[in-house]
């Protein structure tokens, strides 16, 4: 086998690895991005929480987690 036939079907396999790693990546985000939006509508629709009220929350997350621990 000639040395070019060996770094073309190695280039080949790793392309497609990293293609296929891409793909998996791309479709995690996007799934995550709807369920994100899912979730802030719902609590907009069913509670009338809005956004910043729940990234609000969501920042304040590591202090009450903290107080939840030390019990203060």
């Amino acid at each position: 086998m000639p040395v070019e036939l060996i770094i073309l079907v190695a280039a080949v396999i790793v392309s497609w690895l990293v293609f296929t790693a891409l793909i998996k990546i791309v479709k995690t985000t996007v799934t995550t991005a709807i369920a994100v939006t899912a979730i802030v509508l719902i609590l907009q629709i069913a509670f009338g929480i809005i956004p910043q009220d729940l990234w609000q929350q969501i920042t304040q997350l590591p202090q009450i987690i903290w107080n939840l621990i030390t019990g203060g």
